[in-house]
């Protein structure tokens, strides 16, 4: 629902959506814990999650405070690239595992 505000430019459904979508992949990424693959993959997820939300609050309203997303786009990139981490590290030491076997 977050992204369907965000494509159709309802801003305050859009706002509103991102609590509860970051709240529940914080949920499924907590209930998902004890795997490590889940893990990994949740917290990517809600990375990816972060960083659209804060690249959408960007687009809403960066221009009403002054600047065009020029803040909040970098620091969606970074939360991009956590989340990556995340994939890139598990499949990294399982690829290690793998080859120590």
């Amino acid at each position: 629902l977050k992204d369907v505000c965000w494509v159709t430019e309802f801003e305050i459904g859009g706002v509103i959506m991102v609590a509860p979508t970051v709240l529940f992949a914080l949920y499924i990424t907590w209930k998902g814990r004890r795997d490590h693959a889940d893990l990994m993959h949740n917290l990517a997820v809600v990375c990816w999650i972060s960083a659209n939300s804060t690249w959408m609050i960007g687009e809403f309203y960066g221009a009403q405070w002054g600047y065009n997303d020029a803040v909040t786009k970098p620091a969606a990139r970074i939360l991009f690239f956590v989340g990556l981490s995340f994939v890139v590290y598990y499949y990294a030491m399982r690829l290690a595992k793998k080859r120590s076997e």
